[in-house]
């Protein structure tokens, strides 16, 4: 050992004291790496929800992150002290070239202690959605959705967002707290159409398909309502009328999960034009050119005077 200590003082220039503390802290890390390591495949094979498994894995890289660092710190502490009035000037210099990391870190915490999302929430941060599927200290991780790909489908590009955006973009989280999302599927038929029975297919046919999710949302939104200042009074499913330039407009107002959005719309849509396709007086309404007489065609009171 005595040679070793000598060939490494002689190549680094460093101290035996010195050369001892970088050893034991090498020995350390890398005592703590496949110790994790272990542990790491022990969880993988005993556990077999991801949730649960994704939980104990960064419970236990947190704990041998900071038990490493303080033991460490242990070995270097009499260094520690000598340098903390050199430390001390530069804090400043540091606070400022390192603005961003500290920011990051600020915004784990923040995570950590508020909980605006958490993993496997689907938000929206800024211009990015996606679902979390990654928090760590310097940044969180998105599995994308949406972008070129309709109904908040995922597009399968991973993100890597900083955590620092916490405090500078709106966040919108689709899951916490209230775990539904009002959608709405506008039909519109021609004025000539039967637009009272197309409203009677309409409402039959989102009560069917959606009225058991109300049921779901009116549990969910009394415990919402102990965190949150969230209150409706009608959560059922309801069809609106109302005018537009080419034809009535029918817009099917409904709670959906966010992550079925895509799967609802298509068995509604489904839904409606078989049940369209059925009636002879119901047409939907699509640009047409149409040349309308009224002296013919309107109505008695309305047509102008013969002469």
């Amino acid at each position: 050992m005595e040679s070793i200590y000598t060939w490494l003082e002689s190549v680094t220039g460093l101290s035996p004291e010195l050369i001892t503390k970088l050893l034991k802290s090498i020995l350390v890390i890398v005592g703590f790496v496949i110790l994790n390591r272990l542990m790491s495949r022990i969880i993988f094979k005993r556990i077999e929800d991801v949730y649960v498994r994704y939980r104990w894995r960064k419970t236990q890289d947190y704990i041998t992150f900071f038990i490493g660092l303080f033991i460490i710190s242990s070995i270097w502490i009499d260094e520690f002290k000598s340098l903390l009035t050199f430390f001390g000037l530069l804090s400043a210099g540091i606070a400022i070239a390192l603005k961003d990391p500290v920011t990051d870190l600020a915004g784990w915490l923040f995570i950590l202690w508020r909980k605006p999302f958490d993993v496997g929430d689907r938000i929206q941060i800024g211009d990015h959605a996606g679902d979390v599927i990654d928090i760590r200290i310097f940044q969180f991780t998105i599995i994308e959705i949406g972008n070129w790909v309709d109904a908040d489908q995922s597009t399968g590009r991973i993100l890597h967002i900083p955590n620092s955006r916490i405090f500078s973009e709106v966040l919108a989280n689709y899951t916490i707290g209230f775990n539904y999302i009002w959608h709405e599927i506008g039909i519109m038929i021609t004025f000539e159409s039967n637009w009272k029975k197309a409203k009677e297919i309409l409402v039959s046919i989102v009560n069917e398909k959606s009225e058991h999710i109300s049921r779901q949302a009116a549990k969910k939104i009394k415990d919402a309502s102990k965190k949150y200042m969230i209150f409706y009074k009608n959560l059922t499913p309801i069809v609106y009328t109302s005018v537009k330039n080419s034809g009535v407009m029918l817009t099917m107002r409904f709670l959906c999960d966010p992550r079925q959005r895509r799967g609802y719309e298509e068995s509604i849509w489904e839904e409606v034009l078989k049940e369209f396709g059925q009636c002879d007086d119901i047409d939907f309404a699509y640009p047409t050119q149409r040349f309308y007489d009224n002296k013919s065609e309107g109505k008695p009171g309305a047509r102008p005077p013969e002469g």
